[in-house]
Formats: structure tokens, sequence, C-alpha cells
């Protein structure tokens, strides 16, 4: 028999937007459930995205170190050897280890936690069918809340002629769990997953090919870092054909032969795995949005919200990957905390001006606010100005010297449009930049600022007084 509950706020998704909109609700006193249909919480970030990336990300790159840094700095280690599995398993607890913080994160909460598949059965209640059990029976629980906030992510865009195989042709979530180092890996799609998952394998001795249809890749950065980083990666070893398409790859004798495109010009490439990563979009598929009439984008297929995260459906939120907007864990976090602060009365709201990105290559790219090509569209007035970190002190004593800070501010007012970092510690120095945009801060304001010496913040300082042309140091 279906059992019924009652709750605040049912949350569908546990990933970094729905379980902290779980948390929050919960704090302001809502009785709130959260609806998981994998085993573990965390959804597709903790789990298959950006935890265990990450997580490789560095393994390999202290291999890196070793092999082609380490003797600079006078440390010998002779003959290097690579433990996958090892690597692999380290990857795993790290994973195991912050889902399972989530899940006492939730209960140490109150939030009841739900396995299952949920499908929105009106505007008032969920329906949850359990995973079937050893008999095989799947038991369907219904709940009610007095609303509801879809937090189901994002998959994988399948592209056609390119069909996900989980062996040749493969998502980023097989490229986490490889046993063994491709001989050469394919990638289609020169974003920031392609370019990470790249980086990892490339440094455990793969051979990588990344195929981009644009001009550039990691097309939503800057342009002047995201050619720098082009002739990075170039220099580390990865293989980039831009502007040009895979038309169509089959599978011959466990080789992904593929046709490449670049204008009139065809060319045939084969490779042992084939990366397909040209983006994600909303996972709405079965959640039901169609038969209680949720709105949606027919293009895109985004939820349609207004500023409160509230659908056409009064009752009923999205957050996260499911809406318009970049589709980063820590927006979904963002999101999660005003819609639940919106449910419960309170004037939530996100600055979409102030949301970091960041790219972990190495060096590591970070940006938050407006391009330098964006600034131009607008036709805003402005001053730019850069640093190299082949300057800064620290940044030396690493023998990190590429990449550099770039600050943006307007010409009349001064303040802060953007700032972009290609470089080290890029991931960590944006936080500061992301606070000063907040806040509606000068590039005056940054440069009268104390940073500490040597540090690579100095670079983000030099860059903020070279805006006005006071820099010190700068040639």
């Amino acid at each position: 028999m279906a059992k019924k509950e009652l709750y605040d706020l049912i949350i569908i998704g546990s990933g970094p937007g729905g379980y902290v909109a779980a948390v929050r609700a919960a704090q302001l006193g809502l009785k709130t459930a959260c609806v998981e249909k994998e085993t573990r919480l965390g959804g597709v970030c903790l789990n298959v995205g950006c935890i265990p990336s990450k997580a490789l990300l560095d393994s390999s790159e202290y291999f890196h170190l070793a092999k082609d840094h380490f003797a600079e700095h006078g440390i010998k280690t002779g003959r290097l050897n690579i433990d996958l599995p090892a690597m692999m398993a380290r990857k795993d607890q790290v994973v195991e280890e912050l889902t399972g913080n989530v899940r006492k994160l939730l209960e140490g909460n109150t939030i009841k936690i739900i396995h299952g598949t949920a499908r929105l059965a009106g505007e008032d209640r969920v329906e949850v069918r359990q995973n079937a059990g050893a008999s095989g029976d799947k038991n369907t629980q219904t709940l009610e809340a007095k609303s509801m906030i879809l937090a189901t992510g994002s998959t994988p865009v399948q592209v056609p002629g390119l069909e996900f195989d989980g062996k040749h042709i493969v998502t980023s979530t097989e490229a986490l769990e490889f046993k063994a180092v491709p001989r050469h890996l394919g990638i289609v799609g020169g974003g920031y997953i392609g370019l990470e998952l790249g980086s990892v394998w490339l440094r455990l001795g793969a051979k990588v090919t990344v195929v981009e249809m644009l001009p550039q890749i990691a097309s939503t950065m800057d342009g002047q870092v995201g050619r720098t980083l082009d002739r990075i990666l170039r220099k580390q070893g990865l293989e980039i054909r831009l502007n040009t398409r895979v038309s169509g790859a089959k599978i011959s004798r466990n080789k992904v032969r593929m046709t490449l495109e670049n204008g009139d010009k065809k060319e045939a490439l084969s490779c042992d795995r084939l990366l397909v990563s040209v983006g994600r979009r909303p996972l709405t598929q079965n959640l039901g949005l169609e038969d209680i009439g949720v709105k949606t984008d027919s293009s895109t297929g985004h939820v349609l919200v207004d500023e409160a995260y509230r659908t056409n459906i009064p009752s009923i939120y999205a957050i996260g990957d499911l809406i318009p907007g970049p589709m980063l864990a820590h927006k979904a976090s963002a999101e999660g905390i005003a819609a639940a602060e919106c449910i419960a009365g309170l004037p939530g709201e996100v600055n979409y001006d102030a949301i970091p990105a960041v790219v972990y290559t190495w060096p590591e790219v970070a940006s938050v606010g407006l391009t330098e090509e964006q600034v131009k569209e607008r036709n805003i007035t402005y001053c730019v100005g850069t640093y190299p970190f082949s300057g800064a002190g620290r940044a030396r004593c690493m023998g990190e010297k590429d990449g550099f800070v770039k600050l943006i501010a307007h010409s009349k007012t001064d303040r802060i449009l953007g700032v972009h970092i290609i470089g080290p510690r890029a991931a960590d120095m944006i936080a500061e930049c992301v606070l000063a945009i907040e806040f509606g801060a000068s590039s005056e304001d940054i440069a009268r600022t104390v940073h500490g010496h040597p540090t690579f913040s100095e670079a983000l300082q030099e860059a903020a007084m070279g805006v006005r042309k006071c820099s010190i140091y700068a040639s």
C-alpha cells in the first residue's frame, strides 16, 4: 500500500545544489526530505565529476613533478612507476569520505534521506520508486510537500555518430575509471572537462589529441587567457586540433577510427579511447515535468524559473544545472541556499556577476566577471592591467613562471569589471577577486591593499596597480 508523508519541502537530487538547499531549509525550520536515486549522496560532482577528477589531477601532477621537475630542486628519484590501481583506490577513498560526510550532514540536520527514483505526481506530490530488492519488487512511496525543489543536475550531451558505448567511446565518468593508461586518447571538445581529463592521462603517459570545432579551446574564457592556455598545453605535449569536427567514428579492431573535417579537408585518425565531452544538458527525463505542466526552454531543455527560482507552478522550484547559467557546482549551491530562503519567506538571491569559474589544468585558470571581449561588445570604456607570474618572487621560487593576472576596470569609475588569472594557485587567488566584485571594489582598492610577500597574490596587486600605470615593477 502506498504510504504518504507530509513535508514542508522535498528536494529531488542530493548534489551540491540539493544537499545544500536541504541543510539551509532545515536550518530555517522546514521539515525537509531529500530524494536521491543513487546509493551514494553528492550527485555527479562528488561521485563522478568535480571531486574524483581533481583527485586524479593532483595524483598525476605529483607524478609529473617527480618525473620532470624534482631534479631541478636537487631531488633525485631514480626510475618512477605508476601504480594506477593505487591511484584509483585513493580517488575512490576521497569520494567515499566526502559522500559519507554529506550523509552525516543531512542526518545531523534531521533531514529525511529517501533513496529511489522520483517523479512529480502533482503540484504537491512526489512518487518515489525504490530500487528492486532481492525479491524483484519495486515499492512506490508517495510524499507530499508544500514546496519542492528540483535539483537533478545534468547529463553528457550525445553527439550523433559518436554514441557512447562505455568502453571505446566514453563520457567523463568512464574516463575517470580507465583500467590502464590509453596509448592514444582522443577527446572531442576543448572545454574544461576535456582539458582537465586530457591533462590527467597526458601526464600519465598517453598521447592525447583534442578536437575542437571552434577556433579556440575553452571558448568562454577571456581570449588572451585562452590563447595562452593553448600555447602552454601544446608545449606540455597536448595535440590540439582547432576548427575541426569529428564527422563520424566506428570501432574496428579495438580502435576508434574517426573522420576529421577541417574546411574541405578530411583526415582519418585512430585512438584507443575517445572521450566525447561537448557539453551537458539538463537531466529532466522521466521527472514528470510535462505531466504537470512545468515549462521548459524548447531549445535547451532548461527549466524556466523566476528570480526566486520558482517555476510556473508556484510550489515547484528548480536550481543548478536544470536552469540557465553556467553548470558549476558552486552556482548550484548558491542557488540552493537562495531558493530555500525564498521558500521560507526570506529574500534569497544570487549575484551572477560574481560567480567564479575555474579550470584545473596546470597552470590553473580562474576568472570572475566580464572578459575583455564582453566589455567591448557592451561598448564599456575600460582599462586593463596585467602582470606576469615571472615577475612574482614566489612563482620564481616554485619554478612556475607561466601565466599572468589580468584585471579589467571601468575607465571612468575604476570599478572592477573582471579578473582573469592563468597561473599557479589561480583557483585560490580568484576568491579575493570575487569578493572585490561583490563589494563593488575599484582597482585602486586592490592596488592599495597590502599583500603578503612573497606570495602569488602580489601579481594581482601589481596588475591592479598597472590599471592606473603606477606599478613600480612593470616595464
